[in-house]
């Protein structure tokens, strides 16, 4: 009797996947895996899909172990349903570490943590000993000690801070350090209001030396001030005092004892300097320097010192003083408004900067296009100018009224003997002057005299409202 036929085995069930959690399973620091169900992967064929909640799960491992520790036991139709791509991203089973590898890798973390903690410290060093040096930086200085040896100016700039001030006296070896002076200055408020100009100090001074003698009264020097209608020669007061002239001024503003020496220039030999100067060297406008050559008188250059304060350096000598002046008052005359092409009733604009000198010394500036508005009437009618601020130009006396002895001197100067400007302004013109004579306001008046003690006058058309205006001034004691 034959035995029955085998019945082949059962078709073996595949384990389930497990999921993948993007950890490395032999990473110490990651959690375990748990073991989970995981679906088949559908058959390749659409037509038979088993469902997912038919197939049965076993959880003991030992049942995938026993059926399919040799995977040459897979039946070849089973191999067919599952492809090798499948079987390639099959995840690995998770190994436990064995007992002795775990003190080499806990020695390797602790060796680990040890570099960590030398890196660290090494970077607070480095930051440690940068912040020492940022503080030496900002808070170390040089000084000297004591009041100083030598005399040596300097020159403070326009809006020059605490730190330039500091800068410029490091430049010329007055302190150590500019922040000797800076740290010397923060309380002192006179440092910070400090005008622009030359400073006599000492080389070798402390900041705090320094800081004292450059806000004493005395330390600035060479400030020439010109106020308007200032004439280059001194003139002679009523009461018998002095007004110094731009020569007198310039020559004082020069002076300083720098190490035991004077470095005054005199008024003689600024005067040679104006008579003999290349003008137009020095800065002069060509439409002045045209004119003021052909004189070789030092009062050539009257009227071309603009009033301002001016900043001269001690130890410069008669033409570079004067040479600054000019080319300083020349750029003071332009923002005025006058120009080569300047013309006003037919004057040019040397004979417009002439005017306004008139207009400057003959009233008030309330009254100054009124003024101006006569002269060019005057000069448009062939009239006499008849100004006795052009008379008393020669004298040196700064008074509106003449002698007769005055009015009859002759002279390139005197109105009312000469018809016309002239050769020369008179004095300085202010900003206010040359506007109005490059702007003399309307009218007719041909006349006009001080009637008011607060220096206003009085105009008139004719001879007769005139001689009205001047019974008026005497009435009221205006002059």
């Amino acid at each position: 009797m034959q035995p029955p036929p085998q019945q082949p085995p059962p078709p073996a069930r595949r384990p389930p996947r497990r999921p993948d959690h993007g950890l490395d399973l032999f990473d110490d620091r990651a959690p375990h895996p748990p073991r989970a169900r995981r679906p088949i992967p559908p058959d390749e064929s659409p037509t038979d899909i088993i469902p997912v909640e038919d197939i049965e799960y076993y959880e003991d491992p030992e049942y995938y172990e026993d059926d399919y520790a040799d995977e040459d036991e897979y039946p070849d139709d089973y191999r067919d349903d599952y492809p090798d791509d499948v079987e390639e991203r099959a995840e690995p089973e998770y190994i436990e570490p064995a007992d002795d590898e775990e003190e080499p890798r806990r020695r390797t973390k602790t060796g680990r943590r040890f570099l960590r903690w030398v890196a660290a410290l090494a970077v607070i060093a480095v930051i440690g000993g940068g912040a020492w040096y940022g503080i030496d930086k900002i808070f170390g200085y040089a000084d000297y000690d004591g009041a100083g040896d030598n005399d040596v100016v300097i020159e403070i700039g326009q809006g020059d801070s605490t730190n330039a001030i500091g800068t410029e006296l490091t430049s010329a070896g007055v302190v150590a350090s500019g922040k000797a002076f800076v740290k010397a200055s923060a309380d002192n408020a006179k440092v910070r209001s400090l005008q622009p100009g030359y400073y006599v100090m000492k080389t070798k001074m402390s900041g705090a030396a320094a800081v004292t003698k450059l806000t004493a009264p005395d330390a600035r020097v060479g400030v020439l001030q010109v106020r308007a209608g200032t004439q280059l020669d001194d003139v002679t007061q009523p009461d018998g005092s002095i007004t110094p002239g731009v020569f007198s001024l310039l020559a004082k503003a020069s002076c300083a004892q720098l190490n035991g020496q004077n470095t005054c220039v005199s008024t003689d030999d600024l005067r040679k300097a104006a008579e003999s100067a290349d003008l137009k060297a020095m800065g002069v406008p060509d439409w002045a320097a045209a004119q003021s050559a052909k004189s070789t008188d030092s009062r050539r250059i009257e009227g071309l010192v603009a009033p301002g304060v001016y900043d001269v350096k001690p130890g410069w000598k008669a033409d570079e003083l004067l040479g600054f002046v000019l080319k300083s008052s020349a750029t003071k005359v332009q923002a005025a408004g006058l120009a080569a092409s300047t013309t006003v009733n037919g004057q040019n604009p040397y004979q417009v900067l002439v005017i306004a000198s008139l207009i400057e010394r003959e009233g008030v500036d309330q009254d100054f296009e009124k003024i101006s508005r006569v002269i060019y009437n005057r000069l448009a009618a062939n009239m006499r100018l008849q100004l006795d601020s052009t008379v008393n130009y020669l004298l040196d006396k700064p008074v509106v009224t003449t002698s007769d002895a005055d009015r009859t001197r002759p002279g390139p100067y005197n109105t009312y003997l000469n018809v016309g400007l002239p050769p020369t302004p008179i004095g300085s013109p202010g900003s206010d002057a040359i506007q109005a004579a490059l702007k003399p306001a309307d009218g007719n008046w041909v006349f006009f005299v001080k009637c008011e003690k607060n220096g206003l006058s009085c105009f008139a058309a004719t001879a007769s409202e005139h001689q009205q205006n001047i019974a008026l001034a005497r009435q009221r004691g205006a002059f």
